[in-house]
């Protein structure tokens, strides 16, 4: 068997600027410390909910120098390097294994062409550090088909479908290796169904309750319910507004 990057409630975090729309590595990193102090076992950093389509490359390698600086040896830090074309993936995918990073979550490309070339690719830009596939059809349509998960040369998979009956696919067309759900929706059910973990959004705000949730805790997964809505409010506007009130963040999206 495949080992997991992590097992567990990883949080794919938030990224923090200032007043005036630069960069605040330094809040993101501090928070991102407060985050595994409460029990979070892995730190994604440049992904969806990071906004990392609005980071500059250069931006990328600060915010991921800064978050492995803070939490190295505790949790793995796992750097967001998908896009749109193989040409930039592999760029990002190199620099951030140049900078630390534990493991690369790679988006699946736009239109999906040729998802085994650009995998490929890159897998090779990774060399040795593992990489996570990553299927969220509602920002990169059409996302990854199931049938070919056995194909792709990565360790995993994170999907933020929020589709229970493809998570059970999923975890058919994946054996031995690790799936994680990106949905805060389905902890309860992807927890004992038998995923390494998940990476969530969420886990910004309710680590605690997401942790239980994803243990089986019923209870848990439906007091999840109004910050789940909540945070699906312009997103990642309304979860950044909800995080920032409470730790003294700003609030500024790009």
């Amino acid at each position: 068997m495949t080992e997991p990057v992590f097992r567990g409630v990883g949080v794919a975090l938030l990224t923090f600027f200032d007043d005036d729309g630069r960069l605040d590595a330094t809040g993101t990193a501090a928070f991102a410390d407060r985050l595994v102090e409460r029990g979070i076992e892995a730190i994604v950093v440049a992904g969806t909910t990071g906004e990392a389509s609005k980071l500059e490359r250069s931006e990328r390698t600060d915010l991921l120098d800064a978050v492995v600086d803070t939490v190295r040896g505790r949790v793995p830090v796992v750097a967001g390097t998908g896009a749109a074309t193989a040409d930039v993936a592999e760029t990002l995918t190199t620099d951030a294994v140049a900078h630390g990073a534990d493991a690369v979550l790679v988006l699946s490309p736009p239109d999906g062409v040729d998802l085994n070339a650009y995998y490929s690719r890159v897998a090779r830009a990774a060399g040795d550090t593992p990489v996570l596939a990553y299927h969220y059809p509602a920002v990169s349509p059409p996302g990854i088909p199931v049938a070919l998960l056995p194909d792709l040369p990565v360790v995993g998979l994170k999907d933020s479908s929020g589709d229970p009956e493809r998570l059970l696919r999923e975890l058919d067309a994946l054996d031995d290796r690790a799936l994680y759900t990106g949905s805060s929706a389905l902890l309860s059910f992807a927890g004992p169904l038998g995923c390494a973990g998940a990476i969530l959004g969420l886990a910004n705000l309710e680590p605690e309750l997401c942790i239980k949730a994803y243990g089986g805790d019923a209870d848990a997964q439906r007091a999840l319910l109004p910050s789940h809505l909540a945070a699906k409010t312009e997103f990642p506007r309304g979860l950044k507004q909800a995080v920032a009130e409470v730790e003294g963040l700003t609030a500024v999206c790009r």
